[in-house]
C-alpha cells in the first residue's frame, strides 16, 4: 500500500494539471440586432461579421409563444441596437452561438430578464443559483409572464411543438 500511494498521488496530480482551465473571456461588442428574449447578434472588433450570442442560464419565451414578443422587446430596450454590450463567455453552445452573461449600460441583462418576468431560469443549464431568487420575486409580484395564468416554460413549449402530430 505504501508503494501504491505515491503512484496514486502522482497520477492524481498529472490528471489535475491536464484538466482544461475554463477561463472566462470578455468581449466588448456593439449590439447589431436582438432576435428574441435570450439571443442577439453583435459586432465585435476584429471579426468579419456579426456573432450570434445566446444568453446563458436563462430561457425566454419563443416569439410564437405567449409573452415572446414582449420578452424580445424588453431585451431590445435593455440592449438597443448600436449600444455597447459586454459579454462574459466561457464557450459556445451546440449551435456555435457564444454563450454568455450580457451587460448593457452596466446592467446584468440576464438577471434583468429574469427579474422582470421576461425569461425563466433555465433549470437545465443554471450555474448561478441566485437567479432563482430573482425569479421567485418576479413570480410573487406577478411581473411579466408571471402575470399570466399557468405560463408555459419555453423548453416545454418547444417539446410540444416538436411532438405535434
Amino acid at each position: 500500500m505504501r508503494q501504491l500511494l505515491p503512484a496514486l498521488l502522482f497520477a492524481s496530480a498529472c490528471w489535475l494539471l491536464s484538466a482544461p482551465v475554463h477561463a472566462q473571456k470578455q468581449l466588448e461588442c456593439t449590439v447589431n440586432a436582438v432576435h428574441d428574449g435570450d439571443s442577439m447578434r453583435v459586432l465585435c472588433p476584429g471579426e468579419r461579421g456579426t456573432l450570434r450570442v445566446r444568453m446563458q442560464q436563462i430561457d425566454a419565451p419563443e416569439l410564437e409563444q405567449a409573452h415572446g414578443l414582449r420578452s424580445r422587446d424588453y431585451l431590445r430596450k435593455l440592449c438597443r441596437p448600436g449600444s455597447t454590450a459586454l459579454i462574459l463567455t466561457d464557450g459556445h453552445d451546440q449551435y456555435d452561438r457564444i454563450l454568455g452573461d450580457v451587460f448593457c449600460d452596466g446592467k446584468n441583462v440576464n438577471e434583468e430578464m429574469v427579474a422582470s418576468g421576461s425569461a425563466w431560469v433555465y433549470n437545465r443549464y443554471v450555474k448561478d443559483r441566485s437567479l432563482y431568487r430573482l425569479q421567485d420575486q418576479a413570480k410573487a409580484s406577478r411581473s411579466g409572464l408571471w402575470g399570466r395564468r399557468n405560463p408555459q416554460a419555453p423548453w416545454q413549449w418547444r417539446y410540444e411543438q416538436r411532438n405535434r402530430n
